[in-house]
């Protein structure tokens, strides 16, 4: 959809549609989403440029939980250590009424298996200045004080007008040449730029330019009150839990920060407005709930918003993609905001990624759509029942919730249960892709009955427990096939013909890997007990298809060339030689971005600045 006609005067001339500004992708919007899809686009090679409108990153925090998907996501991104380093392990989730404590409920991912089984609590500061660290080494830098004020799209590019102010503010008028030869002089004296992308991701935020010249309604509703705080506590409380507080009327949570005394503060029923006694109001709720005394110090930040539950019909409108909270905003009862953010921009970013190299048709990008907006719906649902839960107005929960806590307590089923429902609920590990047009439902192969391992459109990082090799293939920017050993197979090595077929072929986008191969196998994958072959089913000859974001799009029983064919027919790539020569040096350049230092964390001098 096109901007409405513009009639401020514009320069003359500029370069037309298809002529290009030296990037191949504008990311509007520098926060972890913007700051994901960045990385991860740069990470492929693209020449990616990030603008944002604030003055400079944000020194305040809304998000503060990264759940164990993200944590798998971060690892394949080769970030998961550094956000280890910076913030606190939480595993567990206790209950006070009263001042009694009801039940302290233990986080059990024993069905849904994870290298990462806790939720790591640091501040979205800290988060952002891992990425940026991150997003620096890829030679990628932020400019900020960057407004996306309009986009034009075409046929084969994406026009957008940047208006450009100082760090401070203000605006500027230095002249400055654009990336495309255009700059004009803007009221107050400031520039404004004129910019040709092929590609637009707009990850501005709730209130985001690109979503509304896209003409993207936000369907929802409002729903109630909340104020957030960060303040040092004094409490006796072992800071190894998130705890969640019921007074008699009103709930609050408390969130341990990996600072030591500091916590983040959730009131569900604020007393208005005034922020000047919350210190005061919130040290006697607390002391009154948890039945020992609590004090808050006056808090470093507040917040106090209207939370809504809102999001768009579809995420992609031909050249330009939203996601984050231009895509949906929802209420941070369960903390899911950020994280759902993360995971759509890794999703965009590897899709955009192949079909600008010419490795995969322009249908895959709808997928994005298809894959991200039911989840999103369903996380409306989820965050409303958290919502619910989690403020808990009744008068009568003093009264009710020990009479049901004593029952959880009494049955270990029943508490097992619950410990999967709310902590399992909100860690992302069951999220999955099953009816994705890129999944292959069934097996495929002379035996079609039940086969052990993920099951297509799940998680293979369920198998990564095993063992290492298969965590670190999974940080490969490409698709993964992994073949177990054939030499058994009575048609001759079927699937290991095959599969120096795929890697010839395919291999700047597919990594083919033989799992506990030798050294005539394509791309052996250690696995000398075998752990990784039974984590994913792996029987001699068979195979398991994964895609860059770590779901499994198929599998079989054995590897054959009409099997793979179909496994990797809703890609649709052009025509063959398309494709060919345009990254004769992936695997080199790869090695080097997928370097992970985890004796000094990459961005501390930077996350120093946030504390």
């Amino acid at each position: 959809m096109s901007a409405p006609a513009d009639t401020r005067p514009h320069p003359a001339p500029h370069p037309g549609p298809g002529e290009g500004s030296g990037y191949d992708v504008l990311v509007a919007g520098a926060g972890p989403v913007g700051l994901t899809a960045a990385h991860e686009l740069a990470r492929r090679g693209l020449r990616v440029r990030v603008v944002d409108a604030a003055p400079a990153p944000a020194r305040t925090s809304r998000a503060v939980a990264v759940h164990p998907r993200t944590l798998e996501t971060f690892d394949q991104m080769g970030l998961a250590e550094n956000i280890l380093w910076h913030g606190r392990r939480n595993a567990a989730f206790t209950m006070y009424a009263g001042g009694r404590r009801l039940v302290r409920l233990q986080a059990d991912y024993a069905s849904m298996p994870t290298r990462y089984p806790y939720t790591v609590i640091i501040e979205q500061t800290r988060t952002e200045a891992v990425l940026r660290a991150a997003l620096s080494r890829l030679g990628v830098h932020i400019e900020w004080g960057v407004r996306l004020q309009r986009l034009e799209q075409h046929d084969d590019a994406v026009r957008v007008w940047l208006h450009h102010t100082a760090a401070d503010g203000t605006t500027t008028a230095d002249g400055t040449t654009t990336a495309d030869g255009t700059a004009t002089a803007a009221d107050g004296g400031g520039w404004e730029e004129q910019c040709t992308v092929p590609w637009l991701v707009g990850c501005d935020g709730g209130h985001s330019t690109v979503r509304k010249e896209l003409g993207l309604p936000l369907l929802g509703e409002s729903r109630d009150t909340w104020m957030l705080a960060d303040a040092a506590v004094t409490t006796d409380l072992p800071p190894d839990t998130i705890y969640w507080v019921h007074t008699g009327r009103q709930a609050l949570m408390m969130v341990p920060y990996a600072r030591d005394g500091h916590w983040r503060l959730l009131d569900t029923a604020p007393a208005g407005h005034d922020t000047q006694h919350c210190a005061a109001r919130l040290s006697a709720l607390l002391s009154h709930g948890l039945g020992t005394p609590v004090h808050v110090e006056e808090p470093e930040w507040t917040s106090v918003f209207t939370f809504q539950q809102r999001m768009v019909p579809r995420m992609h409108d031909h050249r330009v993609f939203v996601a984050g909270d231009a895509a949906h905003v929802h209420s941070p009862a369960s903390g899911q905001g950020m994280n759902t953010g993360i995971q759509e921009a890794y999703n965009l970013a590897w899709k955009l990624a192949m079909v600008h190299r010419g490795h995969a048709g322009r249908t895959l990008l709808e997928t994005y759509s298809h894959e991200r907006v039911p989840i999103g719906r369903a996380l409306l649902d989820s965050t409303r029942t958290a919502t619910w839960l989690v403020q808990f107005k009744n008068t009568m929960a003093a009264v009710a919730l020990p009479l049901v806590f004593t029952v959880v307590r009494a049955v270990p089923a029943l508490r097992r249960a619950l410990q999967r429902k709310v902590l399992g609920g909100m860690s992302g590990l069951r999220l999955h892709y099953a009816r994705s047009p890129l999944t292959t439902p069934h097996p495929l192969g002379p035996r079609r009955g039940r086969v052990r391992g993920p099951r297509p459109g799940r998680r293979a990082a369920t198998a990564a427990t095993a063992g290492g090799a298969l965590a670190r293939e999974l940080r490969d920017v490409r698709w993964s096939l992994l073949v177990a050993p054939d030499t058994a197979d009575s048609t001759g090595g079927t699937a290991a013909r095959t599969a120096h077929r795929a890697a010839r072929t395919h291999g700047a986008w597919l990594s083919v890997r033989t799992v506990g191969g030798t050294g005539t196998d394509p791309g052996p994958l250690a696995d000398p007990d075998g752990a990784t072959r039974t984590a994913l089913g792996l029987t001699p000859g068979a195979w398991a298809l994964i895609r860059p974001d770590g779901y499994l799009a198929a599998r079989g029983t054995r590897l054959t060339p009409r099997h793979l064919t179909r496994a990797l027919a809703p890609l649709q790539p052009p025509a063959a030689g398309r494709a060919a020569g345009l990254e004769p040096h992936s695997a080199a350049r790869r090695a080097i971005q997928d370097t992970v230092e985890t004796t000094s964390p990459t961005g501390q001098k930077e996350l120093e600045s946030t504390r």
